[in-house]
């Protein structure tokens, strides 16, 4: 096996090339574009190519393979298990990205040089919130732009001004009821591009009131959500108080008695006309929640929690290091600030987060902030002397998931909002993608390194620079990302094998085919994941599996967008205000993670330039797994030799397989989903394998 380049330093690394794993190119790069013999120069990311062995990353070759059937290949499976698969080992990726916003993009004040983006991911996205730009937040108040997404009704007059319901959200909306109205008179809310109301369903509205000065003013509220067209769906009532001059949060509670035939409704607040004729009220932290999963307060979309669940991930990433300022997501939703530059509103916070992993049956890896800014380019980092406040927050943030309620602060929050017992956490990852600036990482992984591991130990902390890197404290773990095309993916099912077992311990954090073009990736970007692209993650993933002696978990990414304007693409789950497009490749995730084994069985071993790959795991005393890919376009033949005297006579098999460019859109959403079916088996048997497919084979043995 060959084993990880030790480098004596940076620059050792920036001025010669060794045969693998060292930096080639990449935004920023100043160092050698060529490689040693015997290896070539492959793009991982933008700003890191990476110079990688020929025998287990040969050239690129066409997307799909279209070959003769040969004979049947013979895989002899051993009678015992290789080794213990982590439990971690299939879960999902969660980054609050994805999503532009033009008409917020426009107001949001913006000095940090970096694009400012709706994240829809959370926000319009797996979070359940139904109303955008909800507090105002990141906007300027006296602009006609800080009304992004709100719409005066029925003549009555609004503005964004400054007044703040908490020392964190700092804007309000004022309606002034004008002389003479009659009727409704107030304001609406279109949601992040539309709604979805469906009759019988309790939605829980809350807002903040308050009058500027107090008036004679008793009468009701009247919220409702209603289409476009003026239908009003359902309504509740609230009572407002002129005499009320101080913040007041009131709730209702709105059960449609009519289903919506779209998303194009809107949520409604108006004043009767003759009894607020002349008065100003205003609002803050308007917010409208549809039922959400498991019933959790401020908690998560149902339908895309759901099909996430479904995948029955063990664990769940959720990079928080792109970005400082934990405590500012740990509070009541009213005392969120909001992210300036990047909009994200936090009301999906750490702690939410974390209930969603207990929900969701998922174990956290949870990333802190490690000093960085990926701005572009080789990034911004903080100076090595300026890094303790920062450490302090990345403890304070460990402390709140795990720590004493007793002994610290950041834990005593977490208990008083409802979770004294701490939750699950094993693993740290320290920053995120680091290799944008992997000169500055050397001090900054140390810094963070040293006094989180000293104050807990029992955490396994996460680099996040590139494979073959040397750190001083040696990382006990490291996060790999890979974005390629599909003959990438169908090529590298051997990439864990030539790592060294020295006790480094892999977190493949992210990985996907990004597109079909093997020389232009970037600038070729898939909008939906493909059939080929999604069998290649398949074929990359029994190499993981294979290799879980040493990988302890692996996520797709990017995970979530909405179709109305998406940043990153392609995604595992693409959505709108009304339905959930689960991609060929989410089915991938799907079958590996309802199968997923206890222990790792030897066969013999694929070819590592093969159409076929293959891994056989074993789940409890006698489940036998067989998952095959078959990244080539033409059927073959796998014959397999069993060790086990008593095996049974029939197995159940789940085929994904689709013609080559297949892909599951809003439009033909249902275009690529598995299919069941029932073989022969026994101590040999044969199995003919779909072009472009996935199988998962399922028995008992003993």
């Amino acid at each position: 096996m060959l084993t990880l380049l030790t480098l004596v330093g940076l620059a050792t690394l920036a001025s010669a090339q060794s045969p693998v794993w060292s930096q080639c190119g990449g935004i920023g790069w100043s160092g050698s574009t060529t490689c040693a013999s015997g290896s070539s120069c492959v793009v991982q990311n933008p700003y890191y190519s990476q110079c990688l062995p020929s025998s287990g990353n040969p050239p690129a070759a066409p997307t799909t393979q279209a070959t003769a059937a040969p004979a049947a290949t013979t895989v002899r499976v051993s009678s015992t298990a290789s080794h213990p698969i982590p439990t971690t080992l299939w879960g999902l990726m969660f980054e609050d990205i994805n999503v532009s916003s033009p008409s917020l993009r426009k107001v949001i004040k913006d000095d940090s040089g970096v694009d400012p983006v709706i994240s829809s991911t959370g926000d319009g996205g797996l979070y359940g919130e139904m109303l955008q730009n909800r507090a105002f937040q990141n906007v300027q108040a006296g602009s006609s732009g800080a009304l992004s997404h709100w719409a005066a009704v029925n003549g009555g007059q609004i503005s964004v001004v400054a007044d703040a319901v908490s020392s964190s959200l700092k804007n309000a909306l004022s309606l002034t009821i004008p002389s003479g109205k009659s009727g409704g008179v107030g304001f609406s809310n279109d949601g992040w591009w539309g709604m979805k109301v469906t009759a019988g369903s309790t939605y829980k509205a809350s807002f903040y009131y308050r009058f500027p000065s107090s008036t004679s003013f008793s009468g009701n509220a009247v919220v409702s959500l209603q289409t476009n067209g003026g239908q009003v769906l359902g309504s509740a009532n609230v009572a407002l108080s002129g005499s009320q001059t101080t913040w007041k949060k009131v709730t209702a509670s709105i059960t449609p008695t009519t289903s919506a035939s779209n998303a194009q409704d809107k949520f409604v607040i108006t004043i009767d006309g003759a009894a607020g004729s002349g008065k100003t009220i205003r609002f803050a932290m308007l917010s409208l929640f549809p039922p959400t999963f498991k019933n959790r307060e401020n908690g998560m979309r149902a339908d895309i929690a759901q099909a996430l669940v479904d995948i029955k991930p063990a664990s769940s990433d959720s990079l928080g290091a792109t970005t400082s300022r934990c405590d500012g997501r740990l509070g009541r939703i009213h005392r969120r600030q909001g992210t300036w530059g990047y909009y994200n509103t936090d009301g999906l916070g750490l702690y939410d987060y974390l209930l969603w992993c207990e929900d969701g049956g998922m174990e956290p890896i949870m990333a802190v902030w490690a000093g960085l800014a990926l701005s572009g380019g080789s990034g911004s980092s903080v100076p090595e002397d300026q890094l303790g406040p920062y450490v302090q927050e990345a403890i304070d943030q460990i402390n709140f998931v795990i720590g004493d309620p007793a002994k610290s602060s950041a834990a005593a929050l977490r208990a008083q909002l409802g979770h004294p017992e701490p939750f699950k956490l094993q693993y740290v990852e320290i920053g995120n993608e680091d290799f944008v600036n992997p000169t500055t990482y050397q001090y900054r992984w140390r810094a963070f390194y040293n006094p989180i591991h000293a104050a807990f130990p029992q955490l396994t902390l996460i680099h996040t620079d590139n494979v073959g890197t040397t750190y001083s404290p040696k990382p006990p773990a490291r996060d790999h990302h890979v974005y390629q095309s599909p003959s990438w993916f169908a090529k590298n099912t051997f990439f864990y094998d030539d790592l060294a077992r020295d006790g480094t311990k892999y977190f493949e954090g992210e990985y996907a085919v990004i597109s079909t073009v093997d020389s232009d990736i970037w600038n070729n970007r898939l909008p939906y994941p493909v059939i080929q692209g999604a069998v290649s993650e398949a074929a990359y993933m029994t190499g993981i599996e294979r290799n879980s002696d040493i990988v302890f978990a692996a996520c797709y990414a990017p995970l979530l967008n909405h179709v109305s304007g998406t940043q990153w693409s392609p995604n595992l789950v693409a959505y709108d205000a009304m339905n959930v497009v689960k991609s060929a490749s989410y089915y991938v995730q799907k079958l590996f993670g309802n199968n997923r084994g206890d222990q790792y069985i030897s066969s013999t071993l694929p070819a590592r330039s093969g159409a076929l790959q293959w891994s056989v795991v074993k789940s409890g005393s006698n489940n036998i797994i067989i998952k095959i890919a078959n990244t080539g376009t033409s059927a073959q033949t796998l014959a397999f030799a069993l060790p086990w005297s008593n095996v049974a006579s029939s197995a159940s098999v789940d085929v994904l397989s689709a013609n080559s460019g297949a892909s599951n859109t809003p439009s033909n959403p249902n275009s690529i989903q598995p299919t069941t079916k029932t073989i022969t088996v026994g101590q040999n048997f044969s199995y003919d394998v779909p072009g472009l497919s996935l199988s998962v084979i399922k028995f008992t043995a003993s």
